[in-house]
């Protein structure tokens, strides 16, 4: 007993002594936890082995220290791998590699955290495997948040706007989805249908899960599975004849992992994935990469059914990362100690618990492993701040005939790319935009041109359209009573659209309404939103409550509401004529002619014999004269100089004063008046009659809700006759004081209903359109074709044949005063007139007295006429003698002899 004692003393002596001396150990123990039978395991665990066998055959890496290697089968089983942890951790590992499997990696990342043992994980992909949660956790690959990005800048850069998602109901692939969700939300595009497949999904499972997704119309498929059972969804496709034209399928790495993993015959295994586009993560050319290559070509009997993936050569790097954290950790510390848990107590078990120790020194072990930095056979290892591997490297490839094709590359910091980016450019994000291009692709059905990834029906499964069935206002939809034969302007236009779409619509229209009320429109766009139909066509408007519910066609009339009242004519005024001039108008223009008449009379009566005659006569021709230059009809000629000026300038202000009258008269006689106060939107709303409006119209909703009107005002009407009568009874007889609608409606009203016309203009502004899901494509489409109708003219043909049968014309009441003429806007040519005519008056008056002057001048040398009653007397007889007379006056010297003899 005493020998023994002394044995142990000896011993614990030695260690210690080892210990504090900073000696090497001999053997460190790593733990790897792997799915043995699967495509990943085999290569995975072949490549540990090896990677194993070349570390401890090189002593520069670890100086004299060998790798134990204790590795336990997870069997793919979240259960049996905890339970293979245990076992391993128990084994006092300082490191754990592996899973695989992120479902087994989660549980795995508590007990690593638990036991402060690093774990690294070379193929669990999980996004949500964050470092925060899990601070023990490894990832020595590329997480799929970098794959995501990839695929959704792949499905953007094909302007496709929805998929489907196909994935294995687990932590890897509802995570993996979730990240695809979040990168296509940035790109503003959407997952339409998740199709997720329960582990280990039997064939007719998966028929029937892909056959309810053809009744949808996305047709781009994302397909992230596992290399184990992926397959079986790309053969339940082709037997669903989905593998044909028009179909769109991608895939994440697994289909690459799995098709670079088993020896397939190509010319009949890659028969039903023609045309699949997948992405590979890329290893660079190195001579790493070569010499692991020979390496496995070595050991490839060893596991003769599978070859190198992608996956292999992170495994096999991993073994060199642990080796080199290793050396560097025993050279800072050399201290490789555990500590029992006082947290986990005896659960007399089989398995102990409670004696699984805990690493001492984990954490510093964590930061040699994160601190690595060097060249793998896989490409350059560095871990980034998230403790995943730094890379985001993806070729992209497309399977055709019995070749893998390489299309193009993606790489976090430039994108898309013909060629792999030289590493000299990586941090230049301005070659993203120039270097986004792939090469030609494959799709399935052997299309070149890339498929539309999307279709609106089958004949199977038309595309259902509803339709209201109205009750009046038919022009618009007209549901006949076959309940199947719907026509009508808004229907013309829809099927016009259709035919413009460079692919078939297959469409049955689906009435809504009992003949008796028209529906309310809010409900059938409820319809839309609620996917019970498909889409709404009619004579829907786009107003802001319903575009958030369902996405409108560009629309393809513009319209907005309006407000009808009765109008009467003034054609029934008896004096009418005399509207278009004010009173001041006239009493100017009547004193013009008087005053024109006998300025006339006094230029003219010397000169002209039209103007003599008896005083009566006299009279008579001085008044009617300027009446008659009106008419052009004046039977007296002027004959002076100053008489001719003067009705030059007559004549130019009765053409502009009678042209003027003339419109004016023109616009009374044919003008509507108001026979109610409402003149606008202000006006109605500052009653308290009641309106009208059309039943099932947004415009009560806009009126109660933006107007403020109170409801108990608003009358709701059906028909026009209702309009009619509801308008000519007036509100003080249970009518209405105005109706507000769409313009449209009222064109027809007013096309067929005479006294009644539109006040001020539109005071909302809108238009009708036609109404799909949410995101739908085949939305964007139709606005396309609305606007190429609009463009040549078809559109305003559509509406010629339904809304211009009766008259085309919109009647416009006016509520206004008369427009009369004032004075004002002729003042100007009444004083110039004015001014002309005294003017010639004046002219005349002193060439009057300059000649009388002359004859008193001449007659000074003769008798003196000393009475001032004959002076008077021969000036105005010297006035109406012509001008040869009183020249030879003047020189017979006998003025004073005639007034005697007279």
């Amino acid at each position: 007993m005493v020998p023994i004692m002394y044995a142990l003393l000896m011993l614990v002596v030695f260690v210690l002594h080892g210990v504090i001396n900073g000696e090497r150990p001999a053997v460190v123990n790593i733990g790897a936890v792997l799915t043995y039978d699967s495509a990943i395991g085999r290569v995975a665990k072949a490549a540990i082995e090896a990677a194993v066998q070349d570390v401890n055959a090189n002593e520069n890496v670890l100086n004299g220290t060998r790798l134990n290697l204790i590795m336990e089968d997870s069997s793919c089983s979240a259960f049996i791998g905890a339970v293979a942890a245990l076992k391993v951790l128990n084994k006092e590992v300082i490191t754990v590699i592996g899973p695989q499997s992120s479902t087994i990696a989660h549980i795995l990342s508590y007990l690593a955290g638990g036991f402060h043992i690093p774990l690294i994980s070379f193929a669990a992909t999980d996004p949500s495997l964050s470092s925060l949660q899990y601070p023990y956790f490894i990832r020595m690959t590329q997480s799929d948040s970098y794959q995501m990005a990839a695929m959704a800048n792949l499905i953007d850069f094909y302007e496709w706007k929805q998929v489907i998602a196909v994935f294995i109901d687990d932590d890897y692939g509802r995570n993996g989805i979730y990240a695809l969700d979040d990168e296509l939300t940035n790109k503003r595009l959407k997952i339409s249908y998740k199709i997720a497949l329960p582990v280990g999904a039997s064939r007719n499972k998966i028929l029937e899960l892909l056959q309810n997704s053809k009744a949808i119309g996305p047709r781009v498929y994302v397909v992230h599975a596992s290399p184990d059972s992926g397959l079986e969804i790309f053969h339940a496709a082709q037997d669903l004849q989905m593998m044909a034209a028009d179909f769109v399928w991608l895939a994440t790495d697994w289909l690459s992992a799995t098709l670079d993993t088993f020896e397939l015959n190509k010319t009949h295994s890659l028969e039903y994935l023609q045309g699949v586009v997948g992405f590979r993560q890329y290893i660079p050319e190195s001579q790493q990469k070569k010499a692991f290559e020979s390496t496995w070509n070595r050991l490839h009997t060893r596991v003769s059914s599978s070859k190198l993936n992608t996956y292999g050569f992170y495994a096999y790097d991993i073994v060199w990362a642990v080796a080199h954290a290793i050396n560097n950790f025993l050279d800072n510390s050399g201290n490789i100690t555990f500590s029992l848990s006082n947290q986990i107590g005896d659960n007399r078990g089989h398995m102990r618990t409670d004696l699984i120790k805990t690493f001492d020194s984990g954490e510093l072990l964590l930061q040699n492993l994160l601190s690595q930095n060097f060249s793998g056979s896989s490409g350059p290892i560095l871990f980034g701040t998230n403790r995943s591997l730094i890379s985001g490297n993806y070729e992209i490839i497309n399977i055709y005939g019995s070749d893998i094709n390489t299309i193009g590359y993606w790489t976090n910091i430039v994108g898309l790319s013909f060629s792999f980016p030289d590493t000299s450019h990586t941090n230049r994000q301005g070659n993203f935009t120039a270097s986004k291009v792939l090469h030609k692709i494959t799709w399935p059905g052997g299309m070149k041109m890339t498929p539309r990834g999307w279709i609106p029906s089958t004949r199977e499964r038309p595309l259902r359209i509803g339709v209201p069935r109205r009750v009046s206002y038919l022009q618009f939809v007209n549901i006949l009573t076959d309940n199947h034969t719907v026509q009508g302007y808004c229907i013309d236009v829809f099927r016009m659209a259709l035919k413009l779409l460079p692919y078939e619509v297959p469409y049955q229209f689906v009435p809504f309404g009992d003949g008796h009320i028209t529906p309310k429109y809010w409900s059938l766009v409820n319809m839309v939103a609620n996917n019970e139909i498909d889409a709404l066509v009619g004579d829907i408007s786009i107003v802001t409550n319903r575009t958030k519910l369902v996405d409108f066609t560009q629309p393809y009339m513009s319209t907005g509401l309006v407000i009808v009242v009765p109008t009467r004519s003034t054609k029934s005024s008896a004096w009418v004529f005399l509207r278009p001039f004010t009173v001041g108008m006239w009493c100017v223009t009547g004193a013009f002619f008087f005053i024109i008449g006998i300025v006339i009379w006094i230029l003219e009566h010397r000169v002209n014999s039209d103007f003599r005659g008896s005083p009566k006569r006299q009279c008579l021709t001085m008044f009617l004269f300027s009446f008659s230059t009106l008419f052009h009809s004046e039977q007296e000629e002027t004959l002076s100089t100053l008489g001719r000026f003067v009705m030059m300038v007559w004549f130019f202000l009765l053409m502009v004063v009678t042209s003027s009258y003339t419109a004016s008269l023109t616009s009374f006689l044919t003008v509507q008046q108001l026979q109610s106060p409402i003149n606008g939107i202000d006006s109605l709303i500052a009653t308290n009659d009641p309106i009208g409006y059309q039943e099932g119209s947004f415009s009560w909703s806009y009126m109660v809700n933006s107007l403020n009107i109170p409801r108990s005002r608003l009358i709701s009407l059906r028909t026009p006759d209702d309009y009619e009568e509801a308008l000519l009874r007036g509100p003080k007889n249970g009518g209405v004081v105005a109706i507000v609608d769409e313009l449209p409606y009222i064109e027809i009203f007013l096309a067929t209903k005479n006294g009644f016309g539109i006040v001020g203009q539109p005071f909302t502004r809108s238009g009708w359109g036609f109404a799909f899901r949410r995101n739908s494509p085949l939305a964007i489409d139709i606005s396309r074709a609305i606007l190429k109708l609009a463009e040549n003219g078809d559109l305003q043909q559509i509406h010629k044949k339904w809304f211009c049968l009766h008259n085309c014309n919109i009647h416009r009441a006016d509520n206004s005063k008369p427009n009369q003429l004032h004075l004002n806007s002729f003042w100007g040519l009444f004083m110039l007139c004015g001014i002309v005519t005294i003017a010639a008056l004046l002219i005349f008056l002193l060439k009057a007295i300059r000649q009388f002057i002359r004859y008193k001048k001449a007659k000074s040398d003769a008798s003196s006429i000393t009475s001032c009653t004959k002076t008077i007397y021969c000036f105005f007889d010297f006035i109406d003698e012509k001008e040869e007379a009183v020249k030879k006056i003047f020189k017979q010297q006998q003025c004073s002899s005639q007034p005697e003899a007279s």
